[in-house]
């Protein structure tokens, strides 16, 4: 029964998200996005370092496929932010590489307490194994300690850890719109056998929580196009609960 619901919901969920369409995001960044994908798939470092992740400890609702859209999200975030105030050239590559690793081992711990804590130490052991400067090993790590919601942040006066940091945090934090409720939600509840009935009675609270990251986004990039994200992602929710109240609620 419940598989045939979610099955619904589902459909409910994509068909929703197709007829609002994508994030401004995707039209007005589409050149960064581009660059930052071609790095992405050109990087040795990056293709190493992939090769390090075991896909098994991965959470299903989090795994390569939301690492690496992350990833490159995160690499055009941070080009836009760099090329706004100035800086171009090896530098801003140099920078991209690490927050692309930063972006595929976000999540390495996520089924655990505390994964961005113990994400950013597991993330260290691994860069042990790379020619990365220690420099930027711990702007890779700092990043991934900072990229939960609503958690105290390690602040850094090195500005370029910082835009790191608030490049991945704000790509992690676009999830939260259509992606979370076309593909994410329903990994989850598959993965933890969550009932309809369940889901039903706690999606309204969960919801909120959704709607407060949109006054979270750190970078000028992600305060101009997360909270978009965000509202897309709140309606095709009020959507799907919508649909769950006429299948449930009677």
């Amino acid at each position: 029964m419940d598989s045939a619901i979610y099955r619904k919901l589902k459909e409910t969920a994509v068909r929703t998200a197709e007829s609002i369409g994508l994030p401004a995001f995707y039209s007005e960044c589409t050149r960064e996005l581009a660059i930052s994908a071609s790095y992405f798939l050109k990087g040795k470092v990056l293709h190493d370092c992939r090769s390090h992740i075991d896909e098994s400890k991965l959470h299903p609702a989090h795994g390569i496929p939301h690492c690496e859209k992350v990833a490159i999200e995160a690499g055009a975030v941070l080009l836009l932010e760099s090329e706004a105030n100035g800086h171009h050239g090896a530098g801003t590559e140099e920078m991209m590489r690490s927050v692309q690793i930063a972006g595929l081992l976000h999540d390495i711990t996520r089924r655990g307490k505390d994964h961005s804590i113990t994400g950013s130490i597991e993330a260290g052991r691994i860069l042990e194994k790379f020619d990365i400067t220690e420099r930027h090993k711990g702007y890779i790590t700092a990043a991934i300690r900072n990229h939960e919601a609503f958690r105290d942040v390690l602040v850094s006066h090195d500005e370029s850890a910082k835009l790191i940091s608030d490049s991945l945090y704000d790509a992690d934090k676009f999830r939260w719109g259509p992606d979370n409720f076309t593909t994410t939600l329903w990994l989850m509840v598959e993965s933890s056998g969550t009932s309809s009935e369940s889901l039903f009675l706690t999606f309204r609270e969960k919801m909120k929580g959704i709607t407060r990251i949109k006054d979270t986004f750190r970078s000028e990039t992600g305060r101009r196009y997360g909270p978009e994200f965000i509202d897309f992602g709140i309606e095709i929710g009020n959507r799907i609960y919508q649909e769950m109240e006429k299948i449930i609620g009677d």
